[in-house]
């Protein structure tokens, strides 16, 4: 794909209540509609530099998110709560 939104994001538990648990990224708008909507999708792409292979899920309330493992987490030295910089596209 010849397009490979960026953008800044906050990574955020999937359920905030919990503090524990899936770790996501929301997608901003231009690059969900880049990638092509709200809709689960593999993506690769990188977290601050650091690339990885993951998916995307709709998160209700008109927001695309970005899945993040516990391994991207630690490949980029990032934790829940930074903001980071996403390039990613859709592997197709």
């Amino acid at each position: 794909m010849a397009d490979r939104p960026k953008f800044r994001g906050v990574i955020r538990y999937w359920r905030p209540e919990r503090a524990a648990g899936l770790a996501v990224i929301d997608i901003s708008s231009d690059a969900a509609d880049t990638l092509g909507g709200l809709r689960q999708m593999k993506v690769s792409g990188s977290l601050n530099g650091t690339p990885f292979d993951s998916n995307t899920m709709p998160a209700g309330g008109g927001i695309l998110a970005l899945t993040v493992s516990r391994t991207m987490l630690d490949a980029a030295g990032v934790q829940v709560g930074d903001a980071v910089e996403v390039e990613v596209e859709r592997i197709v």
